[in-house]
């Protein structure tokens, strides 16, 4: 089933696949570049697909691009047709984020099959019928998404880790109550704070080579020091400076690749006065040299 390719003129983006069970899995997408980048997977007629953009802007071309679903930032896209295969044929922008649940509709019916008549495109009068949905991401799976996108745990239970929050992501989805936000994440009861956090974000990817501090960055976004630091821990699950630093070695790791630039200017896009201070930072994520990590 997994026939998956990337553009191979694009340098800096990345596509991970991950199996979690029989007939589900998870694709995240992030493509860094200043150009689209293209992905094509092989999807059968049993595959429910859950689409988020997280970041930027994606577009799902269908029938050899004679038709065409576009994904705005911040919304997200179920698509279903038990009568006809629909492969992922997916432009994603640049500077954009997305991540995708693909699960069997075998698989979906042991989860939901006693709720199937809840479920629009489930029930009896539907289940043979093909059923696309285009809506906004709500803050509460907005919180779940940046945790998938950007777990940082051991190697040992990230795969735990990411079935869970699948599995929470699909809850949220469906969840029918309106107080599913609230009692979600009582710290995003606000959905203004959703953004600024976003926003701060932003700022430091942005500006990664000379970060603001926490204060001044609190400050440009509109929230106290202790909410933009709490915040950020609960949607991105890691500190403001611990994110960054494992987006400046994930970013000069893939710059790396490209073998367009030295260690020296590397370390300088990334906000390294010297390159020895680069290197050990390099080497304290990766437990490898620069040089070394490319000869392996």
């Amino acid at each position: 089933m997994a026939n998956l390719s990337t553009s191979k003129n694009i340098a800096v983006g990345s596509m991970e696949e991950t199996q979690i069970e029989d007939g589900f899995f998870v694709l995240k997408f992030q493509n860094e570049t200043d150009e689209v980048q293209c992905i094509i997977r092989k999807i059968d007629s049993s595959f429910i697909q859950f689409h988020y953009c997280i970041k930027g802007a994606a577009k799902f071309n269908f029938n050899s691009s004679s038709y065409a679903f576009d994904v705005a930032e911040d919304y997200s896209l179920l698509l279903y047709n038990p009568q006809r295969d629909l492969p992922i044929n997916l432009e994603l922008q640049p500077k954009s984020w997305m991540v995708s649940l693909l699960i069997s509709i075998q698989k979906f019916h042991s989860l939901f099959s006693k709720e199937a008549e809840l479920i629009h495109f489930l029930n009896e009068e539907n289940k043979d019928k093909k059923y696309y949905d285009n809506k906004p991401i709500s803050p509460a799976k907005a919180v779940v998404l940046n945790q998938i996108m950007h777990q940082n745990l051991h190697s040992s239970i990230e795969k735990l880790y990411l079935t869970a929050k699948s599995y929470e992501l699909l809850s949220l989805y469906f969840n029918r109550s309106k107080e599913t936000d609230i009692e979600q994440c009582p710290f995003l009861v606000d959905e203004q704070n959703v953004l600024k956090i976003k926003e701060a974000k932003d700022i430091i990817i942005a500006r990664m080579a000379e970060p603001p501090g926490l204060q001044e960055l609190a400050n440009e976004v509109g929230l106290t020091l202790k909410k933009l630091k709490d915040g950020f821990k609960q949607i991105y699950g890691d500190s403001v400076f611990s994110f960054l630093f494992d987006y400046k070695m994930e970013y000069a790791r893939k710059l790396l690749e490209t073998n367009l630039y030295n260690i020296n200017e590397i370390a300088l896009k990334v906000g390294y006065s010297t390159a020895s201070h680069f290197i050990a930072a390099f080497k304290k994520k990766y437990g490898t040299t620069p040089k070394k990590y490319l000869t392996t």
